[in-house]
């Protein structure tokens, strides 16, 4: 069994956002040719999709050839909108999240959701994951890695850490929202460099603000192997043990204390990064995840996980499969 905790989903079409709204900045799709749309941004083309981004029949029969079992489905991070105004964000989350599950209750055995919310406000924030979770039927939420000027340490965030604990909403953490002007111009760099810079930020914000501390039973999983994090944690470690008067001001416990504590999926592309990897942050923390159907992902899902000689099918298994139930609160036998 392989089940991708990491992959993306957008609807076929949604309404003209800048009429619906009154303003500019909103993701649209320009169905240019058979089997292909332009992403469009205020008339840019941010990205170039093909329907396995949006069709979940051609997404099924993709899935059969490399052998997955069950995709995680999330939204694209550009359309989270947190930057946008919340009740407009919560419309547009609300629009995303019930297209999805629509494709899981079609296909319950292949798919799983995760849910987008207004995280700029907190109160429509909380009230969107109950939806998700109660009505909706997910068993977690996508989040981004900051929240325009609030880092996931935010206490402005701790009602939404709140309700996921009470509700056993598992949170998916992936960058967004990268520097991409100046020296992050360049070759990619917001994609390569910053997606993962992001991620560092993201799980050094939530240690050191003491979220794990204040929500104990909170589930969460980074994406790209956690960024730099599991290279960087000696480093990480050792400042804040030497400089405790800038890095444990919110939080007095050493970070290398949450290893184990919380998931990263397994996108490292490199048998010597995933060994890392599964040795620092656990054996039962890493997931499977592909970032499917983009080129930055895993083309052949799980491919460096098998290639792992060192590693027993045991492993394999929960790197692959049992890993991702956990966090998710699942049962395999519902995807059998």
């Amino acid at each position: 069994m392989k089940i991708d905790i990491h992959s993306h989903i957008l609807p076929k079409e949604w309404p003209d956002l800048k009429k619906r709204y009154g303003y500019g900045g909103w993701v649209q799709l320009d169905h240019h040719c058979k089997g292909q749309a332009k992403m469009m941004k205020d008339g840019k083309v941010f990205r170039v999709i093909q329907e396995n981004c949006w069709d979940p029949e051609v997404r099924i029969k993709e899935m059969d050839l490399s052998g997955v079992t069950v995709q995680v489905l999330s939204t694209v991070p550009v359309m989270f909108s947190y930057w946008a105004k919340p009740q407009d964000t919560l419309d547009l989350a609300q629009i995303l999240n019930n297209d999805l599950a629509a494709t899981v209750k079609k296909y319950p055995k292949r798919f799983i959701g995760l849910g987008t919310l207004p995280l700029q406000a907190p109160d429509l924030a909380v009230k969107e994951m109950h939806r998700c979770v109660n009505e909706l039927g997910f068993p977690g939420i996508q989040i981004g890695s900051h929240v325009n000027e609030w880092d996931l340490n935010a206490p402005e965030l701790y009602d939404i850490y709140a309700a996921a604990e009470q509700l056993n909403c598992c949170l998916f953490v992936h960058p967004w929202d990268m520097q991409i002007d100046g020296r992050m111009s360049k070759y990619w760099l917001p994609w390569l460099i910053g997606m993962p810079a992001e991620t560092t930020i993201a799980i050094c914000s939530m240690i050191m603000g003491g979220i794990f501390e204040k929500f104990p039973k909170l589930k969460v999983c980074f994406a790209h192997g956690g960024g730099a994090f599991p290279y960087t944690v000696g480093r990480i470690s050792h400042g804040f043990n030497m400089r405790p008067d800038l890095c444990a001001v919110d939080n007095k416990v050493d970070p290398r204390k949450y290893l184990g504590s919380f998931y990263t999926d397994s996108l490292v592309h490199d048998c010597g990064a995933l060994r890392l990897l599964t040795s620092v942050i656990g054996e039962d923390k890493v997931i499977l995840g592909t970032d499917y159907p983009f080129p930055l992902g895993e083309l052949e899902p799980g491919k460096l996980i098998d290639s792992m000689e060192d590693f027993d099918s045991k492993l394999k298994d929960k790197l692959k499969a049992g890993n991702a139930l956990e966090f998710l609160g699942l049962s395999r036998k519902q995807f059998e």
